[in-house]
């Protein structure tokens, strides 16, 4: 039974004092990873530059060995050999798991590999990298199960959500994906996640009264939950605290 929390590292802006904002971030992980089983690193969400996850997740590795640590690996803007290259830092600093996924368009220019996600899971299979660490896809909260054929032969370790809106979704995804992991992808809801809910068509007011039985009933379902905060860490924090599943 696993409950993660999802982190994005800070965003490379000119005149900010990155070194600062690393040692800020990893704080906040030494904070919530008491009040939670593991995290899950991003990597340039929306395509904005950000500290890269490997150089998080070493700097984590060290001050909080035990945690596990999943990460997302973008294949939009890589070559093949830079995805071997990113895999195997993964391994060698000891994470549990890769999630491949396409990413936003870069907010550089970086032009499209034009590598698949479940293409390049197929190929790390074929060269044994399953073995070594967990390989991820990601999933549609209401995915049309006849069109997932590349994904379900792809042979995954697991499916980790798009961000859920009720518990039938989770029930129909789990139902139909037998045989694979399925991590849910829950957003906190406050009003300083509003924007993010928003930008992704969601509606906290569905599940925001009753959210600690919302993802108890999810964790049943699935054993295995992502929370994402992106705009209220002490919130999440806060709920984590109290939360039993």
């Amino acid at each position: 039974m696993t409950i993660r929390y999802e982190a994005n590292p800070p965003k490379i802006i000119p005149d900010v004092d990155t070194d600062g904002s690393i040692l800020k971030f990893i704080e906040k992980i030494k904070i919530i990873s008491k009040k939670c089983d593991a995290i899950h690193l991003t990597e340039n969400v929306l395509g904005h530059q950000r500290v890269s996850p490997i150089t998080i997740g070493k700097r984590i590795k060290k001050e909080i060995p035990t945690l596990p640590i999943t990460v997302s690996l973008r294949v939009r803007d890589k070559s093949r050999a830079e995805i071997l290259e990113f895999v195997e830092n993964c391994i060698r600093i000891g994470f549990s798991g890769i999630l491949v996924l396409m990413g936003d368009p870069s907010q550089t220019g970086k032009q499209d590999s034009g590598l698949i996600p479940s293409t390049v899971v197929r190929e790390l299979r074929e060269k044994g990298f399953d073995s070594k660490i967990d390989l991820y896809l990601s999933i549609s909260n209401k995915p049309n199960f006849s069109k997932i054929g590349k994904k379900i032969q792809a042979r995954p370790k697991g499916f980790i959500t798009q961000v859920i809106q009720n518990i039938q979704q989770v029930q129909n995804l789990s139902d139909n994906l037998k045989g694979f992991s399925v991590v849910p992808i829950i957003l906190f809801p406050s009003e300083k996640n509003e924007k993010s809910a928003k930008f992704l068509n969601l509606d906290l007011a569905a599940y925001s009264q009753e959210f600690d039985e919302f993802v108890k009933k999810i964790h049943a379902i699935t054993g295995d939950i992502l929370i994402t905060s992106p705009s209220d860490f002490g919130g999440l924090d806060e709920f984590l605290g109290k939360i039993r599943i």
